[in-house]
């Protein structure tokens, strides 16, 4: 079967979602989805003496929960794909190092989730590794000061400005060809899209949704195209944190390409802070769909809920140094099918690669 579908898209046949584990904080615990994430840190701290070692120590924390849940050896993971919204992508970076891990660090701004599993599916799918943990975190704290400004200032925001999720989320992707996977998940990657920078021309950071909705829109629609679907084949089309007012102006855009998303559109971001005061636009950051996914969706999924999900992280490519100096921000946006394998039987799970 022929792999690369048109420009952007590619189509998997043997990749497993065998685990996954999220782990959030006291803000976001009181949010949406509290209750299925797998743990969450009591204060922005956890325990330690800065923003940046309290999100190191839940991504690694998060790691551990993961490998415990799956019943899996460190050893037998070939590779950790991730990344974070620090310099350097220190999270991920330190977090290999402590974990003793084969590490690609990566950044896509709040797109590194879905860059992650295309590359960590690329791998499996080519027969280059049989498990890869690929995983993205973000702390308010942490990100504040590096793209805004430092807590202390009380810098008040616009309506369209979002807040940063404290999350992490964690996925262990694996080669379906392994018998033992069979039985233990029936959740696959068959497909996904490589987005394209796309710049609307934004230049105010507090407005991060306007920023990366074009991007979101240009590869859903090149998804669609490529792969010959149509929105209503799936279930929830995911965007990562696009926001309220992101999602609003995706609702246009989409319709502006021939594609009504309304129906099966939910944007993370928009869902996270959904009830809770004061979170503006809604939730931002690398661990905001990761956390996300790796929480509620994938959960809800396995137990039959959701039989197909397009995961489309987002994200917003500036640094603060470029905005200061005046450059536009475009937005990118990587997206990922997951689907729910069909179970005949007991013994019996279907793996064939469905042409819905």
């Amino acid at each position: 079967m022929t792999k690369k579908i048109g420009r952007q898209s590619l189509r998997f046949e043997n990749v497993f979602i065998k685990s996954w584990a999220s782990a959030a904080g006291p803000t976001e615990k009181k949010g949406t989805f509290g209750s299925y994430y797998d743990f969450t840190i009591h204060d922005a701290l956890f325990g330690e003496n800065s923003f940046e070692a309290a999100e190191k120590r839940m991504f690694t924390e998060c790691v551990k929960t993961l490998l415990k849940k799956a019943s899996l050896s460190i050893n037998k993971v070939d590779c950790l794909i991730g990344g974070d919204l620090l310099n350097q992508i220190v999270t991920s970076a330190y977090g290999a190092r402590d974990l003793d891990l084969p590490f690609l660090g990566i950044y896509g701004a709040c797109s590194t989730m879905a860059e992650a599993m295309l590359l960590s599916s690329m791998q499996i799918d080519g027969g280059f590794a049989e498990n890869i943990l690929c995983g993205t975190s973000s702390h308010f704290g942490s990100a504040e000061r590096q793209f805004r400004f430092p807590l202390e200032l009380g810098t008040p925001k616009p309506p369209t400005a979002q807040n940063t999720v404290t999350g992490t989320g964690v996925l262990l992707l694996s080669d379906r060809r392994l018998t033992q996977i069979k039985e233990e998940t029936r959740i696959r990657i068959t497909s996904g899209t490589i987005g394209k920078p796309v710049d609307p021309g934004i230049k105010d950071a507090n407005n991060m949704g306007a920023a990366m909705a074009p991007a979101a829109a240009s590869t859903i629609a090149a998804h669609l195209r490529e792969l010959q679907k149509k929105p209503e084949d799936y279930d929830i089309i995911l965007t990562g944190d696009l926001g309220t007012h992101g999602s609003d102006l995706l609702h246009i855009l989409m319709e502006k390409l021939g594609f009504d998303i309304r129906k099966q559109h939910k944007d993370c971001g928009a869902m996270v802070f959904a009830g809770l005061p004061s979170h503006y636009s809604g939730g931002s950051g690398c661990g905001c769909c990761a956390s996300s996914l790796a929480s509620y969706f994938l959960s809800e999924m396995q137990k039959e809920k959701f039989r197909r999900i397009l995961f489309v992280a987002t994200g917003a490519l500036l640094s603060p140094t470029v905005v200061q100096q005046g450059e536009t921000i475009p937005g990118i946006a990587h997206a990922v099918s997951i689907e729910l394998a069909e179970k005949h039987s007991e013994n019996d799970i279907s793996f064939q690669i469905e042409s819905f």
